[in-house]
């Protein structure tokens, strides 16, 4: 039964949806067919506040498995993150920043060959690096250029169509599980580019297919040696105990050691642990506007 939910979720998620999700505030735009020859393409959906207007200005939330974000009737499990309820309700009650969300779809079958860290490839023995390619990254790592596309076509594109906050500050990026590693990565990658990141449930033990602790090592050691200063940013990561994130707290645990030895504090870090919780869109969806308000929250709310 689990392999046929994960099957069922790698080709439901790379169907291409005609219609638009249907969202309870703001609007939907989609852009579709983003990318190019190495990574393939993807629809992006860009979700714009009540109230949008050219003559304001938007921070930028990314969003990975941007299909899973808006409309629960158009998902492979009827669940979805309620983001456009959520950040229209945070919004409104001048809680967060005016934000665009910018929802970037996965491509199914080969998410995990955009999403997984490729530079913690060069962390493991060659067996298990061969395992993990062939078994779980459909033959290549692309996380390289899945973020070059992110960052060098997506976002210029996105901060001339919308009157974006373009600098660090106000810019974000996010995802759960095998998108929170690839925020993370992100993070990482380009300091200059992101100020903040919101890992949720991240899958540090990095494949389904390939059991190997080494993966998750080799994980973090690319994080050690690559997080960047906390000056003038912010880190959030959460788990719940449940499913797959039952999986995750030893990995956090050391996680955290390494943000807090590198100087990450106060409001402009956070770590949580949500008992009970599983591994889903259902589960996310209840604590988003937490996550949203760690990032985004504006001073004095």
């Amino acid at each position: 039964m689990r392999i046929l939910l994960i099957i069922c979720f790698y080709f439901c998620c790379a169907t291409s949806i005609a219609q638009l999700p249907q969202v309870a505030s703001g609007s939907i735009i989609r852009w579709e067919n983003l990318g190019n020859e190495t990574i393939g393409t993807r629809n992006v959906d860009i979700w714009l506040p009540e109230g949008y207007s050219p003559k304001k200005k938007y921070s930028v939330l990314y969003m990975h498995d941007g299909q899973m974000l808006f409309d629960s009737t158009h998902t492979w499990n009827k669940q979805e993150w309620m983001v456009d309820e959520t950040m229209g309700r945070l919004i409104r009650e001048e809680k967060i920043r005016q934000t665009i969300v910018v929802g970037i779809w996965n491509r199914g079958e080969f998410r995990s060959q955009d999403y997984f860290p490729e530079k913690a490839l060069a962390n493991m023995d060659t067996a298990l690096r061969r395992a993990l390619i062939v078994k779980d990254l459909q033959g290549k790592a692309l996380a390289d250029e899945y973020l070059r596309f992110i960052v060098y076509t997506l976002k210029p594109k996105i901060d001339s169509a919308f009157p974006t906050r373009s600098e660090r500050s106000n810019t974000f990026i996010a995802g759960s599980s095998m998108g929170g590693l690839i925020s993370l990565y992100a993070y990482c990658e380009y300091p200059t580019v992101f100020g903040g990141a919101a890992c949720i449930s991240t899958h540090w033990p990095g494949s389904r297919a390939v059991q190997d602790p080494a993966i998750a090592r080799a994980i973090i050691m690319y994080v050690k040696d690559n997080i960047p200063s906390p000056t003038r940013r912010k880190m959030y990561f959460d788990h719940g105990d449940q499913g797959l994130d039952s999986r995750y707290g030893e990995w956090q645990v050391l996680v955290d050691q390494i943000f807090v030895a590198k100087g990450y504090k106060g409001k402009r870090w956070n770590t949580k642990i949500y008992p009970g919780t599983d591994h889903n869109e259902r589960a996310w969806q209840q604590r988003f506007d937490q996550i949203v308000i760690a990032l985004m929250g504006r001073k004095g709310k």
